[in-house]
């Protein structure tokens, strides 16, 4: 059972920045893809970026294209989303969550972000405020 835990998350004035981390505790995550989710107040929740398991492919959402980047180191069975140039509509509890781990092809990860797809864990989200 792969479990996933974030942390990071805070209070930041519009502008600034914040680093959020995602680790699991597994034997390896060389196979798993990972995708950062979010959800706002009275939203349905969203698929903000998302990298493959090697990390060659990565997807994000319009709304954070330039602004956040996601990156993973395996060896720390860590996966990170650097947020940049923050804005109050950036307010959500953000989740990590993973697929089941596939060594021999990984899912689109397009796909991850944008409906879901095979993600089969999650964390218990961390929350990020944006507020002057």
């Amino acid at each position: 059972q792969l479990q996933l835990v974030e942390s990071g998350g805070g209070l930041v004035q519009p502008g600034g920045s914040l680093k959020l981390s995602c680790t699991a505790s597994v034997n390896t995550l060389d196979y798993t893809a990972i995708g950062w989710f979010r959800q706002a107040p009275g939203k349905e929740r969203e698929g903000v970026a998302c990298i493959s398991s090697g990390g060659g492919s990565t997807n994000y959402a319009d709304s954070v294209k330039g602004r956040f980047t996601i990156s993973r180191d395996n060896a720390k069975k860590t996966v990170y989303l650097q947020m940049n140039s923050l804005k109050p509509e950036d307010t959500a509890v953000y989740y990590c969550a993973a697929d089941r781990g596939h060594p021999f092809g990984g899912i689109n990860v397009q796909a991850m972000c944008n409906r879901e797809y095979g993600v089969h864990y999650w964390g218990k989200g961390t929350l990020v405020t944006v507020s002057s």
